[in-house]
């Protein structure tokens, strides 16, 4: 039976593929099954329509991100605690039980002794003076949960961010989408004026082919602005956590409110992030952590100081040959421990262990140095960007004025057969252009302004929802 069990379990064993020019062929039972959502997802109402402030908050919720990061900061929490149990002795209750057989030489002869003892007591274990290496361990995992902490809070600031970057993007498509119907309109409109103006003998084919071909243009337009809005409803729905099927109403881009300038200069904006940035906050933890670390390795090189002991109960029965067996009264017992250890010599260890403790220091330190310097640039660069976007969509705006007035005008005077349909088509096309270029300015403006409270850190301190 053993053999068969063994040959079972080797045919029925885990291999590896048999040769690396194909595919590994995957046999029933060893596709493993994706398991089951650990919490279930939230649903959106599909008659709703979302505000940035309600999408944010859903996705605070429903992202699992957050909760692995929540999850990390509760075990470091725990790992805390398992640190500062060490100040506290140990104790514990025991059961002890044994039983001895021996040969007693007596006399001439040797005799059998069988002894069984059974024995409750209390086990005391306690270090009572370490030189601060139980302090030094505490503080290295109070620095890490103060790490973990902001870690939490640098996921929601990242959730929050690519919540509206996708919100941002979703607008910007269905504002496209709504562009290139309007453009749509207006070159079928042309396209009729033109066919009017042919059968009246007023125009000709070539006018007629060129209103028809922008009308094509601007179907052609249309139908790829559709697809870009699926497609970041799609990316929406990934940051929401989601799925992508999921129905899901949102405003329109130009019931937005558009800043119109920054509160802010540059340098405030810097200090600002440099205080309150999460992820910079993290790296100054752990190097808070880094520093307790080569506190702990000093104080290997110094002794500790513990006791430890038991007490109890012990009723024994012992019996020998030819001779009745005896049980023992219930006594009592205790004996206590207590010792000082000093390590004289360890092959270097401690000596290593410390300059690793202090490598990690410097390491942690330069890293703070590293992050501080990008986040200054970040904060710069994010300022640029929304300075410029802010310029430019007061100058698409006026753009789309003007090129709004110039369509219609173009459009009567064609009318009216002051104008060419040349004219008339350019008009029409520099309109498209300008709606376009109107909504691309105020996604790339809100865009920016997100990024800049992004790089600051102001998306975790915001004065409303």
């Amino acid at each position: 039976m053993l053999g068969l069990l063994l040959l079972s379990g080797a045919a029925c064993s885990q291999k590896a593929p048999p040769a690396p020019d194909r595919p590994w062929p995957v046999l029933p039972g060893q596709q493993p099954s994706a398991p089951a959502r650990s919490v279930p997802a939230l649903v959106p109402d599909p008659g709703k329509t979302y505000t940035l402030p309600e999408l944010v908050n859903f996705a605070e919720q429903n992202n699992p991100r957050t909760r692995v990061a929540w999850e990390n900061a509760r075990a470091r929490a725990a790992d805390l605690g398992v640190e500062k149990s060490t100040l506290y002795p140990t104790m514990a209750a025991a059961a002890l039980a044994q039983s001895t057989r021996t040969n007693v030489f007596f006399g001439p002869n040797y005799f059998r002794q069988t002894a069984e003892t059974f024995s409750p007591a209390f086990d005391l274990d306690y270090t009572i003076f370490d030189f601060g290496r139980r302090s030094q361990t505490i503080s290295i995992s109070r620095s890490n949960l103060l790490a973990a902490n902001f870690l939490f809070n640098d996921t929601h600031r990242t959730i929050i961010f690519q919540v509206m970057q996708a919100y941002y993007r979703l607008l910007n498509s269905k504002g496209q989408e709504d562009a290139a119907e309007a453009n749509l309109k207006n070159a079928q409109t042309v396209q009729q004026a033109a066919e009017a103006r042919l059968q009246e003998g007023l125009a000709t084919l070539p006018d007629v082919l060129e209103a028809r071909s922008a009308a094509a243009q601007a179907d052609f337009d249309l139908q790829a602005a559709i697809g870009a809005t699926e497609i970041a409803h799609g990316d929406l729905a990934t940051a929401l956590g989601i799925s992508p099927t999921s129905k899901l109403q949102v405003e329109s881009i130009q019931n937005l409110t558009i800043p119109q300038d920054l509160t802010d200069t540059v340098e405030a904006s810097i200090d600002r992030a440099l205080a309150q940035r999460p992820d910079l906050m993290q790296r100054i933890a752990e190097l808070r952590a880094a520093n307790s670390a080569v506190k702990a390795a000093r104080t290997q090189y110094l002794p500790t100081l513990s006791i430890d002991g038991d007490a109890g109960l012990a009723r024994s029965f012992t019996a020998q040959d030819q001779a009745p067996g005896v049980y023992s009264k219930t006594q009592e017992y205790w004996h206590a421990t207590l010792s000082l250890s000093w390590t004289i010599f360890d092959g270097f260890a401690r000596e290593n262990r410390l300059a690793r403790a202090k490598a990690d220091e410097k390491q942690a330190a330069a890293e703070v140095d590293s992050l501080r310097d990008e986040v200054e640039n970040q904060v710069w660069s994010a300022y640029s960007t929304a300075r410029t976007a802010l310029r430019q969509q007061k100058a698409a705006a006026a753009l789309l004025a003007a090129a709004t007035e110039s369509y219609n005008a173009a459009l009567q005077s064609y009318t009216y057969g002051v104008r060419s349909q040349i004219d008339v088509v350019s008009a029409q096309r520099a309109l498209a252009g300008a709606r376009t270029a109107d909504v691309s300015a105020r996604t790339q403006l809100l865009t920016g302004m997100a990024a800049l409270a992004f790089q600051t850190a102001d998306l975790l301190h915001g004065k409303g929802p």
